[in-house]
Order: structure tokens, then C-alpha cells, then sequence
């Protein structure tokens, strides 16, 4: 199993500043480098437009990361393909690839928040086919040679040449999604890597979600090797696990009142412990729980990338520091030894 984290760039409450965003970014940084010399696999920067988060082109934060690392894959985590262009998009990572020596990756998504769309002239009432037709040109430009092609949502393409090309001809284009039984069909016939991000449910309810994929993919004649799956969520990790949930919880509540509908938006202790627990979906407590649950999840799934997302709600450097170390230091070799 390969490993990941993530991260969005978020800014704890209170801190909505131009230096703050300016420290935020340059933390990102030197975590994906204590990654990198850690041996973690993959790291990811995910999209948002939004006063409580630092980033808003993954690309041009993953450049400053493979300026800093060697080995460490560098994903987007998600790009919002739906309000995004295709061809720019493509020539981004494109570019990343060459400066990173072909380690660049593309995790593309519609969006669970909506603010992309109208600062970029999309409708929300075009949510789906925004998306269908944008991944179709995606794919096609990963292909090799000039593109010909025309949607509704974008000017047509003749012969063109979408230029510069990766370093080893393509990027790998992986398809993330929440559990709606669409998505999962979508990349399976597209025989595209699976992301499934759980957030919230209990494992056991995304088992036919994945099912779905691995059938839509293989009726659409692609092999059991093309539908990689990744599953990733929200992650903190101590040598005690109480005192891992008490510290991660008021960044976690912090970061549901602010990401939820209103009525969903008050996180109480209860509940989060029910997350946290063996069978939740959150993976916050020891060293022991978290290898625990992860050989839970692939149990169930049988995923072949595990991707954490360790600094939720602008949790303090020094903890994201310490949650990466024992990742790689404790987790992952657990991990490794358990999986044949």
C-alpha cells in the first residue's frame, strides 16, 4: 500500500491575515519535505477560494514543493475540473511534471463547495455535465499526439498540440469522489484511479460503492490493474490516543462549523468520539488505533493508497509535525508488515 497526506491550507480561527497565508504556505512547504526525507509516498494540496484557506492553485504550491523534495509524489487534491479548463489544467501539472523529474499527478473532482463557480462564470445547474465533458478532454489530452474535440462548455479543438508533455507521456489522472453511486460508475468505465474520500459515514456503507466501481470498470473491459482505489480522511496521531482526540477535537469542530450546513454545523463530544471510534470514520487517536482501522478499511476495500489529511482546521505546526513523523516512522511500517 502506498501513503499520502494532504492538505488544504487551512487557517485556524482568527487568522485570516496576509502573513498568516504567507507563514501558512511556507508551512506547507517544509511539511512536504519532512515527508519527502520521511519516505511518505505522496503528497497532496488541495483547491479552495475562501478567506480560511491559503490555496488557491495547487500547481503553483506543488512547484515550490519539488523544489524542496527528491522522491515524494505531488498530486493536486482536488482540482475543481468542473470550473476549471482543461487544457491550462493539463499544462500545469504538465510543467510540474518536468520540474519535479515525472512525479507529478492529478486528482480531479466537481467540488463539494461552490465558490469556484461563479468566480469563474459556471453555473451550479451545469454541476454535472460540467464535469462529464471536462474529464473526457482531460483524458484525451493525456493521450499521446494532437487533440480533436467539442463540448458545449468550452471552443472546439483541431488538430492541437496541448504542450509540454509529461516526462514519461502521461499523467496519471485519478477521479475523487464521495460516495455518490454516479461517480463511482463514471470512473470505472473511464478505468480511471479511484479516490474515495470518507469524511463522515461508517466504513461498511461505501462497500457497495466500490463494488460499483470495480463492476463499471470491468464491463467497460478495463483490467483489475487500471482501478486503483485510494481512500483518504482526516488524521491525527499520538503515542496516546485520548490525548490525540482532545487535541485534535477543537480544530475539528472548528472546521465542521464551518464547512457544514447549519443544522449539521455543531459538533458535540459524542459524536465525535463515535467518529473516532474503532468502526468511525475518523482516524484520529494512537498508533496502535490508527493501524488499526487503516487494516480495517483495506479489509473492507482493499485500496492500494492511503491518503491522510493532518492538518484540519489550521491545527498548529508542531502537531502536524509530529502526526507525519509517526506516520512514517510507526504506522506505515506496521502496515507494511501486516499486508502480505
Amino acid at each position: 500500500m502506498e501513503f499520502g497526506i494532504y492538505t488544504f491550507g487551512d487557517l485556524a480561527a482568527g487568522e485570516v491575515s496576509i502573513e498568516r497565508v504567507h507563514q501558512r504556505l511556507e508551512e506547507i512547504v517544509a511539511a512536504a519535505r519532512i515527508a519527502d526525507e520521511a519516505g511518505i509516498d505522496v503528497f497532496g494540496v488541495g483547491e479552495h477560494r475562501r478567506p480560511d484557506f491559503a490555496v488557491s492553485f495547487p500547481s503553483v504550491v506543488l512547484g515550490a514543493v519539488a523544489s524542496v523534495t527528491r522522491r515524494i509524489r505531488l498530486t493536486s487534491a482536488v482540482s475543481i475540473l468542473s470550473s476549471d479548463d482543461p487544457v491550462r489544467l493539463y499544462q500545469q501539472f504538465s510543467t510540474l511534471d518536468l520540474l519535479s523529474g515525472g512525479r507529478s499527478e492529478l486528482l480531479v473532482g466537481r467540488g463539494a463547495y461552490s465558490e469556484s463557480f461563479p468566480l469563474f462564470g459556471h453555473s451550479l445547474t451545469e454541476y454535472e455535465s460540467l464535469f462529464d465533458e471536462k474529464l473526457g478532454l482531460l483524458v484525451a489530452i493525456n493521450e499521446p499526439g494532437p487533440v480533436s474535440w467539442s463540448g458545449m462548455h468550452r471552443s472546439p479543438l483541431s488538430d492541437a498540440w496541448i504542450m509540454p508533455r509529461p516526462l514519461r507521456g502521461r499523467i496519471p489522472i485519478w477521479v475523487a469522489a464521495g460516495g455518490t453511486p454516479s461517480s463511482a460508475i463514471r470512473a470505472g468505465r473511464a478505468g480511471l484511479p479511484l479516490n474515495l474520500a470518507n469524511i463522515g459515514g461508517m466504513p461498511e456503507q461505501f462497500v457497495p460503492f466500490v463494488n460499483l466501481y470495480r463492476a463499471a470498470g470491468a464491463e467497460a473491459g478495463h483490467s483489475p490493474a487500471q482501478l486503483k482505489m485510494a481512500v483518504s480522511g482526516h488524521f491525527h496521531v499520538q503515542r496516546d490516543g485520548r490525548r490525540a482526540r482532545e487535541a485534535f477535537f477543537p480544530y475539528y469542530r472548528r472546521y465542521i462549523a464551518n464547512n457544514l450546513p447549519r443544522e449539521h454545523a455543531e459538533m458535540s463530544w459524542s459524536a465525535y468520539e463515535a467518529l473516532s471510534s474503532p468502526r468511525g470514520a475518523l482516524f484520529v487517536g494512537s498508533v496502535e488505533e490508527i493501524v488499526d482501522k487503516i487494516l480495517m478499511e483495506y479489509q473492507l476495500f482493499g485500496h492500494q493508497r492511503y491518503m491522510a489529511q493532518l492538518d484540519i482546521g489550521g491545527l498548529p505546526f508542531e502537531m502536524v509535525k509530529e502526526s507525519i513523523e509517526l506516520l512514517a516512522a510507526e504506522v506505515i511500517p506496521a502496515i507494511r508488515r501486516a499486508i502480505p
